[in-house]
């Protein structure tokens, strides 16, 4: 595990320090900077945890949204966010606010224990979800103590926030913790909750103002501690991030994100393997997990949108170097400190990666996108550094309000556009986006980009008249024909709503969303004439009185990120440390054999037909119970991986068999196929690979061996294949291990990374325990030399 040392901290600080220098200050009355002016300072790179920058421990279960002022807010979990400080007390529903997503400031909290609403007496509150809809910010959070999903809306991104109550009835009608809500717009209006946790997620759709869930709950995906639901749609299909694994147990979280997706909002999801996500088994699909950095179970996701286009995961993680929290006075919940971290999201042969599956940064990284080279806010009050340009000028002024600051409005009858443009031009490669409404029954707001002049321009249009997004593109004044796209029926006309527009060589889409956060209400995508793809200001567009727009802009498009980093293969073979179980007998292990057993053999172990078989054992090796037998060879010195073809029909709970390596009884990672019950599912069983460690939890003196955590690899069968790739980090005595799985022995799932002190040599070895009625068949055990500085 690469912590940081004193010389990369003192660099790490250095940065941060001067890139909170060349942002602009907050002003002494404590507003926020203004944003989004051409020319305002962004910070180059950022280095993980971002909520660092305010001052703050841990910002669990984030969750965020750009606020119609123009900058971003974020929102956590309840929990003691000023710990170090001195402050014992937790802040319920913390805020953060930015000027561009790595350096911010604290905000205020949702409620103080002084107007938190009587019904929520007795419950700590998690898990924010943020929207903004009909004008107000939608904020639903968890209320475990009630076993329900609470909301309040607000007229700005702090407040004042007004109680709603509570959104799920009793019972939900999901099978399990009503918590870890996440609401998701699809492109007919339809407004939906997803929420569950420990075991399962379900969906159900909202009311028309959001505030109940209504009909038929469905059950969407289920694994072992899945929970953390959070929907995008992505192209033509619906993806449900979630998280698996466990949050909060500290240097033994085993937390990680994972993907699936569907062509309804509604399921079925698969994994990247094709496995349906209600499957009883471990899945694929891993979006982000621990990769051996100072990054321990990252999980809990949302996502935002920088402004070239490029999405960003927003999640939390745990520190190795200080992964436990001490809880606020009279808090008996043990926790885990969690900061908010921001890693760049790659969509890569149709499936979500961070960093095109290098795991969470902890060095300094290139930052998002947050200033437009055309374009701005208009929160200076005015519309100086823009030119009003074709029918009735004089239409355009500023106006303002509680929650969008400045903008600018049209109140002019007629019904040839006028345009608002940029001083600046931003290049053919393009991405630009604004926020429009219209008031007036007749009227249109839109964006224009690649601007010239008004006989030389892309629009987007929000067309009241024709109830649709309107795309109008002309070159010397000839029209290149007009694309309509149904918006919903009931779309809210007269508040905000986000109109982007990308532009990549001629391809054009645009989406219609009402904050940013991947759900729009309308998708268009056409081609323009290749004369249209040019250099050009960014506008505001509007025909007929009561458009107006605010935050238009644009900035140069991202470029896609379109493979995954290189995977090594397993490496060069090393016979003397491999066994095909085709020669002399294992069970006893004969003069010279390279095998040693812990508390054998076995009984019951034989070589059959060139493999081993070993029926399960009613016996443990977990924490205080070490009464299993631990078949044991030599490992290799340096880096390897080992590997070992499984056949295995466990059909009774806690029944396990696999790999391990092995340093004794307290200190210890295993992949095995096992079997675990499905919480909260009338006996159901799970049939998981499960990447587990046991040894030291760190934070205790002196270290002792009381910890044990699982992680969850790739989907079950059978016949499997299981992997453990080791690496020693000489530089920090720590032992890196990755664990893979496969059904087919050529196709990987490649899973997370877990982190051991290397306080002595870890041995090859294989298991088979827990529970008896179960023969695990080992075909082979193969080592092999790592790829030369191959990460696991």
């Amino acid at each position: 595990m690469r912590r940081l040392d004193s010389t990369t901290r003192w660099a790490a600080a250095l940065a941060a320090l001067l890139c909170v220098l060349t942002l602009s200050a907050a002003p002494a009355d404590g507003a926020p900077p203004r944003p989004g002016r051409p020319g305002s300072a962004t910070a180059a790179t950022y280095t993980n945890p971002v909520s660092a920058s305010a001052g703050i421990d841990t910002f669990p279960d984030p969750a965020t949204i750009r606020g119609k002022d123009g900058l971003w807010y974020a929102y956590g979990t309840q929990n003691p966010v000023f710990r170090s400080s001195g402050e014992d007390g937790e802040r319920i529903l913390p805020i953060l606010r930015s000027a561009d997503l790595v350096t911010w400031e604290y905000a205020g909290e949702v409620f103080t224990p002084q107007n938190r609403p009587a019904w929520l007496e007795g419950s700590r509150l998690w898990a924010p979800d943020v929207h903004y809809a009909f004008g107000r910010y939608y904020l639903y959070y968890s209320v475990p103590g009630r076993g329900t999903v609470g909301l309040v809306t607000a007229p700005t991104p702090t407040g004042p926030w007004t109680d709603r109550g509570a959104v799920l009835p009793s019972p939900s009608g999901c099978p399990a913790g009503n918590i870890d809500q996440a609401q998701f717009t699809d492109t007919d209006g339809t407004p939906y909750l997803y929420w569950g946790s420990y075991d399962t997620i379900c969906v159900a759709k909202l009311n028309g103002d959001r505030t109940r869930t209504e009909g038929a709950v469905t059950q969407i995906a289920r694994g072992r501690r899945v929970e953390g639901g959070f929907v995008v749609r992505h192209g033509s299909f619906y993806y449900l991030f979630y998280s698996d694994g466990g949050c909060c147990d500290g240097a033994y979280s085993g937390y990680q994100v994972k993907a699936g997706r569907s062509t309804s909002p509604t399921g079925p999801f698969t994994d990247d393997e094709g496995t349906d996500l209600m499957a009883l088994t471990s899945k694929a699909g891993v979006v982000v997990g621990a990769n051996g950095n100072r990054w321990i179970g990252p999980g809990h996701n949302a996502l935002q949108t920088d402004l070239s286009g490029q999405d960003w995961l927003v999640y939390h993680g745990i520190p190795a170097d200080s992964p436990d929290l001490a809880p606020a006075s009279g808090g008996s919940l043990k926790l885990s400190r969690r900061p908010m971290l921001i890693d760049r999201l790659d969509w890569i042969d149709g499936w979500p990666v961070v960093r095109a599956g290098d795991g969470p940064s902890d060095t300094p990284t290139a930052a998002p996108v947050t200033d437009w080279t055309a374009g701005g806010t208009f929160n200076d009050g005015g519309l100086a550094g823009w030119r009003p340009e074709g029918a009735d000028r004089a239409g355009w002024t500023a106006g303002s309000d509680q929650d969008a600051h400045g903008y600018a409005a049209y109140t002019s009858s007629g019904s040839a556009p006028s345009f608002l443009r940029s001083g600046a031009e931003a290049p053919a490669g393009v991405r630009a986006e604004a926020d429009l409404r219209i008031t007036s029954a007749d009227g249109a707001s839109g964006l224009a980009l690649a601007y010239r002049d008004p006989d030389n321009r892309i629009v987007a249009w929000l067309d009241r008249a024709r109830s649709a997004l309107v795309t109008d593109v002309r070159v010397g004044g000839r029209n290149s024909g007009e694309q309509l796209t149904a918006l919903p029926a009931g779309f809210s006309y007269d508040t905000w709503h986000n109109v982007s527009a990308e532009l990549r060589g001629t391809r054009l889409t645009v989406e219609v969303t009402g904050d940013r956060l991947r759900d729009p209400v309308a998708v268009q995508t056409r081609e323009v004439p290749a004369a249209a793809a040019r250099t050009g200001a960014v506008a505001a567009a509007a025909r007929g009185a009561g458009a107006a727009a605010d935050n238009v802009g644009a900035a140069p498009l991202y470029r896609p990120v379109i493979s995954r980093t290189a995977v090594p293969g397993a490496g060069t073979a090393l016979p003397s440390f491999s066994d095909e179980f085709d020669g002399a007998a294992v069970p006893g292990t004969a003069p010279g054999s390279p095998w040693q057993w812990v508390r054998g053999p076995a009984a019951g172990t034989a070589m059959t037909g060139g493999s081993l078989t070993w029926p399960t054992q009613d016996a443990e090796l977990h924490l205080g119970n070490n009464t299993a037998s631990v078949l044991l060879r030599d490992a290799p010195q340096g880096d390897y991986t080992v590997e070992t073809k499984l056949r295995f029909s466990p059909d009774r709970d806690a029944q396990q068999a696999g790999l391990v390596l092995y340093e004794n009884d307290d200190r210890w990672l295993k992949l095995v196929h096992s079997v675990l019950p499905l919480n909260n599912g009338n006996g159901a069983l799970l049939q998981v690979s499960e990447f587990g460690k046991e040894g030291e939890r760190p934070t205790t003196s002196p270290p002792t061996a009381v910890a044990n955590g699982p992680m969850f690899a790739g989907p079950t069968a059978g016949t499997m294949w299981l992997r453990l790739t080791h690496r020693l980090d000489a530089a920090h005595q720590e032992h890196e291990v990755r664990a893979s799985t496969s059904r087919d022995g050529t196709h990987w799932s490649r899973g997370s990374v877990w982190t051991l002190p290397a306080e002595g040599a870890l041995r090859i070895g294989l298991i088979s325990l827990n529970r008896s009625g179960a023969v695990a068949d080992f075909d082979y055990v193969r080592t092999y030399r790592s790829p030369q500085a191959a990460r696991p």
